[in-house]
Protein backbone atom coordinates (compact mmCIF):
# COMPACT_ATOMS: atom_id res chain seq x y z
CA UNK A 1 0.00 0.00 0.00
CA UNK A 2 0.91 3.21 -0.64
CA UNK A 3 0.02 6.44 1.23
CA UNK A 4 -0.12 10.06 -1.05
CA UNK A 5 0.27 12.81 0.79
CA UNK A 6 -2.31 15.32 0.83
CA UNK A 7 -1.53 18.77 0.31
CA UNK A 8 -3.27 21.36 2.95
CA UNK A 9 -4.72 24.19 1.52
CA UNK A 10 -6.07 26.60 3.49
CA UNK A 11 -10.09 27.35 3.49
CA UNK A 12 -10.37 31.09 3.30
CA UNK A 13 -13.35 32.99 3.49
CA UNK A 14 -13.74 36.22 2.25
CA UNK A 15 -15.94 38.39 4.38
CA UNK A 16 -14.20 36.64 8.08
CA UNK A 17 -12.54 39.20 9.85
CA UNK A 18 -8.75 38.40 10.59
CA UNK A 19 -7.32 39.27 13.56
CA UNK A 20 -5.94 42.48 12.87
CA UNK A 21 -9.61 43.76 12.20
CA UNK A 22 -9.06 43.48 8.22
CA UNK A 23 -11.11 41.48 5.80
CA UNK A 24 -9.32 38.76 3.29
CA UNK A 25 -9.80 40.42 0.61
CA UNK A 26 -7.70 43.65 2.03
CA UNK A 27 -4.73 41.03 2.74
CA UNK A 28 -2.33 40.93 -0.16
CA UNK A 29 -0.41 37.62 -1.30
CA UNK A 30 -3.87 35.61 -0.31
CA UNK A 31 -5.68 34.21 -3.53
CA UNK A 32 -9.10 33.53 -3.01
CA UNK A 33 -10.77 30.71 -4.71
CA UNK A 34 -12.79 31.74 -7.84
CA UNK A 35 -16.75 30.78 -7.57
CA UNK A 36 -17.72 28.52 -10.44
CA UNK A 37 -19.63 30.65 -13.09
CA UNK A 38 -23.25 29.57 -14.08
CA UNK A 39 -23.06 29.71 -17.21
CA UNK A 40 -20.44 27.25 -17.05
CA UNK A 41 -22.80 24.50 -15.52
CA UNK A 42 -25.81 25.43 -18.14
CA UNK A 43 -26.20 23.40 -21.07
CA UNK A 44 -25.46 24.51 -24.41
CA UNK A 45 -28.63 25.99 -25.81
CA UNK A 46 -30.49 26.04 -23.28
CA UNK A 47 -31.28 29.43 -21.45
CA UNK A 48 -31.83 29.36 -17.88
CA UNK A 49 -35.22 30.58 -16.73
CA UNK A 50 -35.47 34.47 -15.63
CA UNK A 51 -36.62 34.68 -12.14
CA UNK A 52 -39.97 36.73 -12.49
CA UNK A 53 -41.74 38.60 -9.62
CA UNK A 54 -45.10 38.58 -11.38
CA UNK A 55 -46.21 34.62 -11.87
CA UNK A 56 -47.95 34.32 -15.27
CA UNK A 57 -51.48 36.17 -16.10
CA UNK A 58 -53.04 32.59 -15.46
CA UNK A 59 -51.32 31.80 -12.25
CA UNK A 60 -52.94 35.47 -11.57
CA UNK A 61 -56.36 34.65 -11.74
CA UNK A 62 -55.96 31.37 -9.63
CA UNK A 63 -54.28 33.03 -6.87
CA UNK A 64 -57.13 36.19 -6.72
CA UNK A 65 -59.47 33.15 -6.95
CA UNK A 66 -57.68 31.68 -3.59
CA UNK A 67 -57.20 34.16 -1.62
CA UNK A 68 -61.07 35.07 -2.39
CA UNK A 69 -61.81 31.72 -1.06
CA UNK A 70 -59.82 32.15 1.91
CA UNK A 71 -62.09 35.16 2.68
CA UNK A 72 -65.01 33.46 1.99
CA UNK A 73 -64.22 30.67 4.56
CA UNK A 74 -63.03 32.95 7.50
CA UNK A 75 -66.45 34.70 6.62
CA UNK A 76 -68.34 31.50 7.07
CA UNK A 77 -66.71 30.13 10.14
CA UNK A 78 -67.35 32.94 12.06
CA UNK A 79 -70.76 32.53 10.65
CA UNK A 80 -70.83 29.17 12.17
CA UNK A 81 -69.46 30.11 15.51
CA UNK A 82 -72.18 33.10 16.01
CA UNK A 83 -75.05 30.72 15.34
CA UNK A 84 -73.57 27.64 17.81
CA UNK A 85 -72.70 30.64 20.51
CA UNK A 86 -76.57 31.71 20.07
CA UNK A 87 -77.92 28.36 20.06
CA UNK A 88 -75.96 27.06 22.94
CA UNK A 89 -77.43 30.25 25.22
CA UNK A 90 -79.50 28.47 27.78
CA UNK A 91 -82.92 30.08 27.69
CA UNK A 92 -84.75 30.61 31.36
CA UNK A 93 -88.35 29.27 30.88
CA UNK A 94 -90.98 32.38 30.57
CA UNK A 95 -94.45 32.46 31.34
CA UNK A 96 -96.18 32.89 28.05
CA UNK A 97 -97.48 36.02 29.89
CA UNK A 98 -100.96 35.58 28.43
CA UNK A 99 -102.46 33.51 31.55
CA UNK A 100 -101.80 32.72 34.72
CA UNK A 101 -103.50 29.79 36.84
CA UNK A 102 -105.01 30.13 40.36
CA UNK A 103 -105.94 27.00 42.71
CA UNK A 104 -109.24 28.39 44.22
CA UNK A 105 -109.06 25.98 47.16
CA UNK A 106 -105.23 26.40 47.87
CA UNK A 107 -105.06 30.17 46.59
CA UNK A 108 -101.60 29.32 44.77
CA UNK A 109 -101.44 30.84 41.89
CA UNK A 110 -99.03 29.25 38.55
CA UNK A 111 -97.11 31.11 36.45
CA UNK A 112 -98.75 28.36 33.58
CA UNK A 113 -100.46 25.89 32.92
CA UNK A 114 -97.94 23.09 32.73
CA UNK A 115 -96.11 24.65 35.59
CA UNK A 116 -99.62 24.18 37.84
CA UNK A 117 -99.53 20.33 36.71
CA UNK A 118 -95.82 19.94 37.58
CA UNK A 119 -95.77 21.46 41.09
CA UNK A 120 -98.85 19.89 42.28
CA UNK A 121 -97.88 16.56 40.84
CA UNK A 122 -94.14 17.12 42.51
CA UNK A 123 -95.83 18.17 45.77
CA UNK A 124 -98.42 15.22 46.07
CA UNK A 125 -101.33 16.62 45.57
CA UNK A 126 -102.37 14.70 42.68
CA UNK A 127 -101.53 11.13 44.25
CA UNK A 128 -105.52 10.00 43.90
CA UNK A 129 -105.77 10.88 40.46
CA UNK A 130 -102.21 9.57 39.76
CA UNK A 131 -103.16 5.54 41.68
CA UNK A 132 -106.17 6.01 39.56
CA UNK A 133 -104.50 6.32 36.24
CA UNK A 134 -105.62 9.18 34.91
CA UNK A 135 -102.22 10.96 33.81
CA UNK A 136 -100.93 7.64 31.81
CA UNK A 137 -98.45 5.14 33.33
CA UNK A 138 -95.26 7.74 33.84
CA UNK A 139 -96.91 10.58 35.12
CA UNK A 140 -93.62 13.29 35.08
CA UNK A 141 -93.78 12.30 31.21
CA UNK A 142 -96.95 13.41 30.45
CA UNK A 143 -97.21 16.51 28.63
CA UNK A 144 -100.67 17.00 28.73
CA UNK A 145 -101.36 16.53 32.30
CA UNK A 146 -102.44 20.00 32.78
CA UNK A 147 -105.77 18.41 30.34
CA UNK A 148 -106.22 15.46 32.22
CA UNK A 149 -106.30 17.54 35.81
CA UNK A 150 -108.76 20.66 34.27
CA UNK A 151 -110.65 17.39 33.21
CA UNK A 152 -110.64 15.81 36.55
CA UNK A 153 -111.37 18.58 38.40
CA UNK A 154 -112.67 21.62 36.18
CA UNK A 155 -114.05 23.89 39.08
CA UNK A 156 -110.91 23.85 40.82
CA UNK A 157 -108.69 26.03 38.97
CA UNK A 158 -109.17 29.50 36.62
CA UNK A 159 -106.85 31.16 34.41
CA UNK A 160 -105.96 35.15 35.75
CA UNK A 161 -103.89 37.34 34.05
CA UNK A 162 -100.88 38.26 35.04
CA UNK A 163 -101.59 41.48 36.14
CA UNK A 164 -104.70 40.92 38.45
CA UNK A 165 -107.38 41.40 35.86
CA UNK A 166 -109.84 38.82 34.97
CA UNK A 167 -109.71 37.25 31.67
CA UNK A 168 -112.96 37.62 29.44
CA UNK A 169 -115.74 34.81 30.01
CA UNK A 170 -115.75 31.73 27.58
CA UNK A 171 -118.70 32.44 25.94
CA UNK A 172 -121.60 30.25 26.50
CA UNK A 173 -123.31 27.90 24.01
CA UNK A 174 -126.50 29.38 23.11
CA UNK A 175 -129.21 26.82 23.71
CA UNK A 176 -131.08 25.65 20.42
CA UNK A 177 -134.74 26.20 19.67
CA UNK A 178 -135.30 22.61 20.15
CA UNK A 179 -133.51 22.16 23.95
CA UNK A 180 -135.47 24.86 24.98
CA UNK A 181 -138.93 23.58 23.68
CA UNK A 182 -139.44 26.73 21.50
CA UNK A 183 -141.01 25.47 17.93
CA UNK A 184 -138.83 27.40 15.53
CA UNK A 185 -140.98 30.01 13.09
Amino acid sequence: MTKKKLKATPVVEADKPTATGTSEEETPGVERPKEPDEKEHSVAGQSEPESTTEPPPIMTGVLKDIEQLKLSVINLSMQLADLRSTLTVKRTPMPNGKAQIRDKTTGKTYKSKNNAYQTMLKAGELKDLVDKGVFGADPAKNNFGWFALNRAWPDRFEEVKPDGEQPEPKPQPESTPVESGEVPA
